[in-house]
Parts: C-alpha cells; sequence; structure tokens
C-alpha cells in the first residue's frame, strides 16, 4: 500500500511540475493517463492473483507489485501448513501400518458400537469386512450371546474368551473392551486357539500317561499282593513262576513307555543336525531281523531295498522310525500276511522308505489322529499287540528333523501304507563315504 501510495504521489508531482511548465490542461491530462495506467496494471495484478488463488498450493504470481509482499506472507504461510500437513498424514500412514502389522486384532467403534475401523487381524479374527460392516453394530456382527452380555456392561474390568466358528474354522479368542478418546472404544482381540490346542494336548497327555501306567502297576501290585499273602504252599506247580514272568512283562511294558517317552523328548528338545550320510539300507536288514524274529515266522517279507541309496541323517533316529513301522506291520498283520519293505529313489529325485502289509488296516477316521501320543485305533489289540502308542509320534518327529514327510494310507481289511519320503536334498551324492 505504501509503494501505491509513493507511485500515487510522484505521478502527481510529475504531471503538476509539467503542468506549470506546459500547461494545466496537460497536466491534468498526465495524472489522467497515469492514473489509468495504474489502475489497469492493478487490474492485471488482481487478474494475475485471482488465478492464483484457484491454485494456492502453487507458486504465487511474481512481480504482482504491491502485492508481492502480502503473497509472499501467504505463501510462506501455507507451505509450512502443507509440511505440517504432510508430517502428521505420514505419521497417521505409520501408526494405521503398524495397527494393521499388529498381531492381535483392532476394532474401534463410536459411541454407538458401530464399528469405525479394524485392521487385517481383527477381520480375520471375527469375520469382519469393513466395506460392508462400517457404522454397523458390533453386535450385528458378533452376534455370541456371551459376548452380547460383556458389552452391554457399564464397564469391562476383565477380558472375555469366545469361541467361535468363522468361515468353518474354530477359533477362541480373548477379547477386551475398553473406552478410549470421548464416546470412542476399543475392541482388542487375542487368538488363543493354538495355546487352547497345547492345553488340551498337555491334559490329555498326562491322563494317557497316568492311564497307560496305571494298568502295568496295577498288575504289578496285585500279583506283588499275592505272593507277599499266600504261603508258598497255596500256589499250584508253576503258578509261582508264571505270576514273575508276568510281572516281568508288565515292568518291561512300563519300561518301554519311558523309554519311548525318553526318545520323544530328546526329539523335541535337542537341535536339528544336518547329520551324516548313512547307508540306511543297512539300518533297514537290521530292523528286518528283528521283525522278522517277532513274528516268528508266521508273515511273509518282501524287500525290495536299494544298497546304494544313502541320505544325510542321524542314523540312530532314522533307525528308531524304520524299526517303529517294521513292528507296527508285524503287529496288526495276520498270519500269513505279506509285509513288503522298500527303499528306493523317486522319480522326483527323492528317496522313500515305505512298509505296506496286508494287515487289518485303519479306518478313515482315525487316519489323522495315528501319529498323536498314545492314541490307537483299537485299544484292546494295541494292548494286546504290546505297543506303547507312542511308535508313530516318535517316527512323525523323526520325518520332521529330516525334512521329510510321513504318509498314511490304508483301508479296513485290506491293509496299510505307511511311508516316508525324503526331499532330494537329504539324498547323499556318494555313498563311498558312508561307514
Amino acid at each position: 500500500m505504501t509503494k501505491t501510495l509513493i507511485s500515487m504521489g510522484l505521478w502527481g508531482l510529475i504531471a503538476w511540475l509539467i503542468g506549470e511548465w506546459i500547461g494545466p490542461g496537460t497536466g491534468w491530462a498526465l495524472l489522467t493517463l497515469g492514473l489509468a495506467s495504474m489502475i489497469l496494471v492493478s487490474g492485471v495484478q488482481l487478474h494475475r492473483i485471482g488465478r492464483w488463488a484457484k491454485d494456492i498450493n502453487a507458486a504465487p504470481p511474481p512481480s504482482v507489485g504491491p502485492w508481492d509482499d502480502v503473497l509472499a506472507v501467504i505463501y510462506r504461510g501455507q507451505r509450512k501448513h502443507r509440511d505440517k500437513i504432510a508430517k502428521l498424514e505420514n505419521m497417521v500412514s505409520g501408526i494405521m501400518l503398524a495397527a494393521e502389522a499388529l498381531p492381535d486384532g483392532a476394532i474401534t467403534l463410536n459411541e454407538e458400537m458401530q464399528i469405525t475401523w479394524c485392521n487385517k487381524t481383527a477381520s480375520e479374527h471375527i469375520g469382519i469386512n469393513l466395506e460392508k460392516d462400517r457404522n454397523f453394530s458390533i453386535f450385528n456382527i458378533l452376534r455370541a450371546p456371551e459376548f452380547a452380555r460383556y458389552g452391554r456392561q457399564s464397564s469391562w474390568p476383565e477380558p472375555i474368551l469366545l469361541h467361535l466358528a468363522i468361515d468353518g474354522q474354530e477359533r477362541s479368542l480373548r477379547l477386551r473392551l475398553t473406552p478410549y478418546g470421548i464416546g470412542q472404544f476399543l475392541i482388542v482381540t487375542h487368538d488363543v486357539t493354538q495355546i487352547e490346542k497345547l492345553e488340551t494336548t498337555r491334559r490329555d497327555f498326562v491322563a494317557n500317561v497316568s492311564h497307560e501306567l496305571r494298568t502295568p502297576l496295577t498288575v504289578l501290585s496285585g500279583f506283588l499282593e499275592t505272593l507277599r499273602d499266600l504261603p508258598n504252599e497255596a500256589f499250584a506247580p508253576g503258578q509261582r513262576e508264571h505270576y514273575h514272568a508276568l510281572m516281568l512283562e508288565q515292568a518291561q511294558r512300563m519300561q518301554a513307555i519311558v523309554a519311548d517317552l525318553l526318545t520323544l523328548s530328546s526329539l523335541e528338545s535337542t537341535p536339528i543336525a544336518a547329520g551324516e550320510p548313512v547307508r540306511l539300507a543297512d539300518t533297514i536288514e537290521t530292523s528286518l531281523i528283528q521283525a522278522k524274529a517277532l513274528s516268528g515266522g508266521e508273515h511273509v517279507f518282501v524287500e525290495n531295498i536299494d544298497k546304494d541309496l544313502c541320505i544325510l541323517g542321524v542314523e540312530t533316529e532314522l533307525a528308531s522310525a524304520v524299526g517303529n513301522l517294521l513292528t507296527n506291520a508285524v503287529r496288526y498283520t495276520p498270519k500269513s500276511g505279506t509285509i513288503t519293505v522298500s527303499w528306493y529313489r523317486t522319480e522326483t529325485g527323492n528317496a522313500c522308505y515305505s512298509v505296506q502289509d496286508t494287515g487289518i488296516g485303519v479306518a478313515s477316521q482315525d487316519l489323522p489322529r495315528l501319529t498323536e501320543r498314545f492314541y490307537r485305533a483299537d485299544r484292546g489289540r494295541s494292548r494286546t499287540t504290546g505297543g506303547t502308542g507312542l511308535g508313530l509320534a516318535i517316527t512323525k518327529h523323526v520325518a520332521l528333523r529330516h525334512n521329510a514327510e510321513l504318509h498314511i494310507r490304508s483301508r479296513v481289511g485290506v491293509g496299510s501304507l505307511f511311508s516316508i519320503e525324503f526331499p532330494a536334498t537329504r539324498v547323499a551324492d556318494n555313498a563311498a563315504h558312508v561307514a
């Protein structure tokens, strides 16, 4: 404004001087021309400012006369404001990315308990589709009666445990509702499905171990009490020796259970090693000798064994897996049945050890649980054959530790095929290195 006043004053002074020199008419004409020129220039400048105002984020127009200083202040303030907004947007984006990366679910609600936002984990936990479910009540999405009672409380000092079926999958969620801000609420969900499964497994394991050991201990206790309470003359000839044999059998059974438990514990607690080249054919031959002794000549054994095929592994662990599959085949195959043992390289370059029998087979509903500890498809028959219920669990652990897969195929009354397939990376290239 000061510049404009100075310019007008200077122009008026020039016009007055010229009017004094040439004449008043000329002075007034010159003054009018100058003011008109200034008005025209100001109009052009205002037009350029008006165009800039439509895109105020752009740099202001240069040389707009007295408006330069004003526009410079506005532009600097606008740029500082944009920088702050950009920083805030980056901060919000970082917070949202962090919220999306949380292993727990997060859901924000308004004062009407309507969903305003949730992260990906919460969508998976509860089945929320944010595009469709935004602004819908959480009670319409999460319809569990126990959550309805929990959510309508005046306060939520403790979390709630929900068991939900989302997309056909059973989930156990620990959910906590808490207020934040003004009229806003936050739900945090934590998936405890695996923790509950582990706890159930632990309880079942303790119960199974107790049950498996209780039977032989009961038998031992009964015989010991009989031997203690009855005089020697009360026993028929050979009866005492028979009792001793039965007691020894039960003691050996408990030893077998404890030994298998220790083996499992060792497999789970020791680090996985790359191992050394193992000529598995020799291990299979040793296990076959033991299996044939257990069979007592009652089964037909067919052997298809590649004697030069070797793998990298731990020989003691592999021997346990090989022996378990052979022993099971003998125990669950009737007399005159056929047991086929194979060790070969597959078309894909993997190595496969398989045991096929013509035994009693396993029902399809039992197949997924066969490798569980102490699981038996036929408990009565398993105890009769002397199994501990841990053999396949050990075999599965050995397979996993060698990057292998345990496959089970079976049909009731037809037989079973158990196979362990080792990846090509486990196949030893040079059999000559094997001692």
